[in-house]
């Protein structure tokens, strides 16, 4: 049956360009596969490509749990260059990076670079505590200036797991100022859990989290105030419509979107250059009270207990997944193993006839 159904298509889709169309029937033919595995068969000939496919994306998004988009660097665009780590220029002509050891801390040259490229590479505040406890035990206590730079990559650290991309003062009409941090992959469902997850199961207090409607799947626009519980009501519709098969186009192209949004977040000067409301972001309102050198331990205050939970959750699925691989692994060799000692128990009982 299968065969006259190869035949069927071949004569069907003969012409210059169906080649994606023999796959694509081919496929509905003889299954889809198992994705861990390597078994050449499944389920869409039963339900169709576009359905198997949508089954398939709902299935994945339910088993990354919390899919918050991690960014490769953040944009802090803060008043004074405060907590930006940017390169630069200096007046020799030299390219020098906002962090840098003191070489008074680290003379060595070489070892110097090695450790600035360790910490800048670190992907979270916990892999940062570990290196300076490192300095601290082989070179002696931290320089105060040091210590104000390290508190920089904490705050990006921060930023990154929490997918903030850009970071920068809007205007109110008090005349005070707010700290806005966009986070374009950042969804209702994503706070949510975050929120739930610590330890009063309430958002940071002094952290609010605002969602546009078009991204809440609201009719009005979605404000979840930091140190107040969320009226998870208010997200009920989220969810439903993300249960929408229509829907399932809709959210790829809205992750599509939010990667492109990042991307661009390092040309961006100043905030007044988009429409910060159109974007999920976190809010931490009156930062211009602060005072000038405090704003990133404001902001470390606020960022950190989300971010450690968002890491912490991320890296123990990366070990659930590393494990699952190496059981299937193991699973594949002893299936292997057993093929081979069947046919050598086959040729055996053969030998004796």
């Amino acid at each position: 049956e299968q065969s006259a159904m190869r035949l069927q298509a071949m004569a069907d889709l003969h012409e210059l360009g169906s080649g994606f169309d023999v796959a694509n029937r081919d496929l509905e033919i003889r299954g889809a596969g198992s994705l861990l595995g390597t078994e050449q068969s499944g389920m869409a000939a039963k339900v169709g490509f576009d359905l198997y496919m949508r089954m398939l994306k709902k299935s994945i998004r339910q088993l990354r749990g919390l899919d918050l988009p991690m960014v490769p660097r953040t944009n802090v665009i803060l008043p004074y260059k405060e907590g930006s780590l940017e390169i630069g220029e200096g007046k020799d002509g030299v390219v020098t990076h906002a962090f840098q050891i003191p070489k008074t801390f680290i003379e060595d040259d070489t070892e110097r670079a090695q450790q600035e490229g360790a910490a800048r590479l670190a992907e979270s505040t916990a892999q940062l505590v570990e290196i300076t406890n490192v300095w601290k035990d082989q070179y002696g206590p931290i320089p105060v200036r040091l210590q104000a730079n390290l508190k920089k990559l904490h705050l990006h650290a921060c930023t990154r797991t929490l997918g903030i991309d850009l970071v920068g003062f809007v205007d109110n009409e008090d005349g005070t100022k707010d700290c806005i941090l966009r986070s374009p992959g950042l969804r209702p469902r994503h706070w949510v859990h975050v929120s739930q997850s610590l330890p009063k199961k309430v958002p940071t207090k002094g952290l609010d989290a605002a969602f546009p409607a078009r991204f809440a799947r609201t009719e009005k626009d979605i404000v979840m105030t930091g140190g107040s519980k969320i009226d998870v009501s208010l997200l009920q519709s989220t969810q439903d419509s993300e249960d929408d098969d229509e829907e399932w186009d809709a959210l790829d192209d809205e992750e599509v979107e939010a990667m492109k949004e990042i991307s661009s977040a390092m040309f961006v000067k100043s905030l007044d250059e988009i429409d910060i409301e159109d974007y999920p972001r976190f809010i931490v309102r009156g930062m211009s009270k602060v005072k000038r050198g405090s704003r990133v331990d404001a902001l470390l205050k606020v960022l950190l207990p989300a971010s450690r939970l968002v890491y912490q959750k991320e890296k123990a699925d990366k070990d659930k997944a590393r494990v699952s691989a190496e059981l299937r692994e193991k699973r594949e060799v002893m299936k292997k193993q057993k093929k081979e000692q069947d046919a050598m128990t086959a040729r055996r009982m053969g030998y004796n006839f």
